[in-house]
């Protein structure tokens, strides 16, 4: 899976963070503090989000290896690619419906007092923290970086993968959350509407991907070829 398409995601979809994290992003107990000491705690809880989305492309990446061991690569890319065209165009409010599973309402609870918690803590690390746990909420956006993660086959791919996905989400939610909310509603819309064909491009590729998984991609097989012993 080519890990650009992460960045990629995060950095279109940062709109879509903004109307279900900005919320929180918002609410950050900056104080009284200087542009620079804001601007600070604001990469801390930044980097939070994506320290967390790191530890879960690993883990996803970790099942995508187990998959590609059983060698089923092939039909895994392919899968995953036809799960992201489904979750393109025809999933509407993914974060409501997961958030409403019985066996996440108390875990969810929790997770939401330990927030509050931190928002109250006001202090540096607590905007570490705060972010580290925002990584953990229902988010449609990145039940799709995960995707791509477990399509990676390899723990350090996926969370390379996840990785990159966090950073390109970085720069809109840091500006948002020092700034306010500076993007009209409208433009958010608009924007947003994009989204959907970008996922559906990588959704091609993944695909794709899968189709021609045992091409060779090399010289290697036709060099080990040419040493093969011939029987005369």
């Amino acid at each position: 899976m080519f890990l650009w398409t992460a960045f990629t995601i995060g950095l279109l979809g940062s709109l879509h963070c903004i109307g279900m994290c900005g919320p929180i992003a918002l609410s950050l107990p900056y104080g009284g503090a200087g542009r620079l000491a804001a601007a600070g705690n604001g990469l801390l809880y930044n980097l939070g989000r994506t320290f967390t989305y790191v530890l879960i492309g690993s883990l996803f990446g970790l099942l995508g290896k187990g998959i590609f061991l059983a060698g089923y690569q092939s039909a895994l890319s392919i899968s995953m690619g036809v799960l992201m065209l489904i979750l393109a165009f025809f999933s509407t409010d993914l974060e409501s419906r997961v958030a409403r599973l019985s066996f996440l309402q108390k875990p969810l609870f929790r997770l939401k007092s330990a927030l509050g918690n931190l928002i109250r803590a006001k202090s540096h690390t607590s905007f570490l923290g705060i972010g580290m746990l925002n990584g953990l909420l229902p988010c449609g956006l990145v039940y799709m970086a995960v995707v791509g993660a477990v399509s990676t086959g390899s723990v350090w791919k996926g969370a390379a993968y996840m990785g990159l996905f966090g950073l390109g989400t970085i720069p809109l939610m840091l500006f948002t959350s020092l700034a306010g909310n500076w993007i009209g509603v409208q433009v958010r819309r608009r924007i947003r509407a994009v989204l959907p064909f970008m996922l559906a491009l990588i959704a091609v590729l993944l695909i794709f991907r899968g189709l021609n998984f045992d091409l060779p991609r090399g010289l290697e097989l036709w060099e080990d070829a040419a040493d093969v012993p011939m029987c005369h």
